[in-house]
């Protein structure tokens, strides 16, 4: 291989290359789905990306001596984890690279060094800036379909990984399952006894709701449930802001389920969509000419028939009270009338036992394993 250079992203021609890398690496991949381009610009802009109050980010390029870009990753420092998990990591995410190893060498080295110039001790990845980023180089099931939340990469990555010193920190697998035309038994009998005996019942929200003070009331649940998890940082104000204002109201409301006790408190939410990945494939990650349409198209009128289950969060005190009957009670009548023949969750712990444990009724197949490698500098 010709010998390979590293650049720090500071201009905008850089950047555009950081951001057009990955079209090349999965020029042929039929199983790649991209990110929209101006999300990955925006990931970096200070102005935009909230996240970055907690955080030191230095995204870096590789060339090869013609010039050409052969690989890119990012160098995070979320000092706002390190503080609450007593570390000094140093994350590395939006990793992409050719197959050869001087390349995959030079862009990990390079944040392995920024990392120690900011007296880290030890480097994890690949992770996001904030918790709700991609996270985890995929392992297994490389002929699978990705989707718009999770990382699709070639096989030759991890392998990459491991002759490089990189060692296992953390899996996480996603549960694919096929959407029954009836709510199995179980849900149905635990969901009506969760409402009989707890009071627990089902709202939906509308957009009205959100903007008095619900959707804040979403994500303080979400920072409450998932604070013991793996390298987890509450979402401050600012980034609760940014999901609510411009996710959020994307979202189809019918599926998402609020569960609430007899005094109106929330205490379970789940988060699901209809799958985008089809639509941002024919996209190419562009919003411009035509990508905007196809993304329209397949939130309104024309679904693709597969359901992303993005995130549930159950307040600590009614964890193992039904909660997760009343979401599956509830979804499952919605996604048969919208045409959804199977779902996927989004990646969760292989630890995580209760999460996992959940889905059993369905009879899931559990795909896509990922993994969060971590070295001592």
């Amino acid at each position: 291989m010709k010998k390979i250079s590293i650049k720090r992203v500071t201009m905008k021609h850089e950047m555009d290359d950081f951001v057009k890398l990955a079209e090349s690496i999965y020029a042929d991949c039929p199983y790649y789905v991209p990110d929209l381009e101006m999300d990955v610009r925006d990931t970096f802009n200070p102005h935009k990306n909230a996240g970055l109050e907690c955080s030191v980010v230095q995204p870096f390029i590789a060339y090869d001596s013609t010039g050409e870009p052969v690989g890119r990753i990012a160098g995070i420092i979320n000092r706002r984890a390190n503080e609450k998990w007593g570390t000094k990591n140093v994350r590395f995410g939006f990793i992409e690279f050719i197959d050869d190893m001087e390349v995959s060498a030079a862009l990990l080295e390079a944040v392995e060094q920024w990392g120690k110039e900011q007296n880290m001790s030890h480097i994890q990845g690949p992770m996001g800036i904030f918790d709700f980023d991609k996270e985890g180089m995929l392992i297994e099931d490389y002929d699978r379909m990705g989707s718009m939340i999770t990382i699709y990469n070639p096989p030759y990555y991890p392998r990459h990984m491991e002759a490089l010193g990189y060692e296992k920190d953390v899996d996480w697998v996603q549960m694919r399952f096929d959407v029954p035309r009836e709510v199995p038994a179980k849900y149905a009998r635990v969901a009506r006894l969760s409402k009989e005996m707890f009071g627990l019942h089902t709202r939906k929200l509308t957009g009205k709701d959100i903007s008095a003070g619900y959707g804040k009331k979403v994500f303080d649940l979400i920072n409450l449930a998932y604070a013991p998890l793996f390298g987890y940082t509450e979402l401050s104000e600012k980034q609760i802001d940014l999901y609510l204002d411009r996710y959020l109201p994307l979202i189809d409301k019918r599926m998402i389920p609020i569960i609430e006790n007899e005094k109106g408190e929330i205490v379970g939410v789940a988060i699901t969509m209809n799958s985008l990945s089809h639509a941002l494939r024919k996209s190419k990650g562009r919003l411009l000419p035509f990508g905007w349409f196809y993304l329209l198209r397949a939130l309104t009128w024309k679904r693709e028939d597969k359901a992303e289950l993005l995130l549930n969060a159950v307040h600590p005190d009614y964890q193992g009270l039904g909660v997760n009957a009343l979401f599956f009670d509830d979804l499952i009548p919605v996604y048969n009338k919208c045409g959804i023949k199977w779902a996927e969750t989004g990646p969760q712990l292989e630890d995580n036992v209760r999460e996992l444990s959940q889905w059993k009724p369905l009879n899931p197949t559990i795909v896509n394993r990922r993994r969060c490698y971590k070295k001592k500098l």
